[in-house]
């Protein structure tokens, strides 16, 4: 999240050819994020909008051309910024799917009521996201985010119910 009204969906790696193309890193689970008339601010300049014009794939990302940004040099300024849409924009979530913001902060507790600590971060990974779980005592545990670990999430109640293998915590 980039201050509260806005989120990060992707970043400007490089420019890409002589025709003002770049190619981004997807930070969006969303396929239709980065389509044709698809519209964002940057967070180095919340004043500068960029409209896609064009969407190819590529093997480093995305390969997008923006309305108004014709040539390499244009588009060489905008390596390494991150492209941001407002949270209004983001896609509906599915039953059981949660932001990470609305994960942050919860009190982690097994399914008897033992308190094992707050979930202070979310590893989110293509193959399997984690809830970072800062324990009472001090450390961090990483708890792989599946049914069979993370049965209840209740961000209303402010807890997740955590079932652990033994030994992981």
């Amino acid at each position: 999240m980039i201050g509260g009204e806005r989120i990060a969906v992707g970043y400007v790696r490089r420019a890409h050819g002589l025709r003002g193309d770049v190619i981004v890193r997807a930070l969006s689970d969303d396929p239709a994020r980065f389509s044709v008339g698809s519209d964002f601010v940057t967070d180095e300049n919340p004043e500068r909008r960029l409209v896609v014009a064009a969407v190819r794939s590529h093997a480093d990302g995305v390969l997008l051309s923006f309305e108004g940004l014709g040539d390499r040099n244009r588009a060489e300024v905008l390596q390494g910024v991150t492209l941001t849409i407002a949270v209004s924009q983001r896609r509906d979530l599915e039953e059981g799917e949660y932001w990470p913001e609305d994960l942050k902060g919860l009190v982690a507790v097994t399914p008897d009521g033992v308190h094992l600590g707050t979930v202070t971060g979310v590893v989110l990974t293509d193959a399997q996201d984690r809830l970072v779980v800062t324990r009472p005592e001090g450390g961090e545990v990483e708890v792989p985010f599946v049914e069979a670990m993370v049965g209840d999430v209740h961000p209303s109640q402010g807890h997740v119910v955590v079932d652990p293998p033994l030994g992981l915590f």
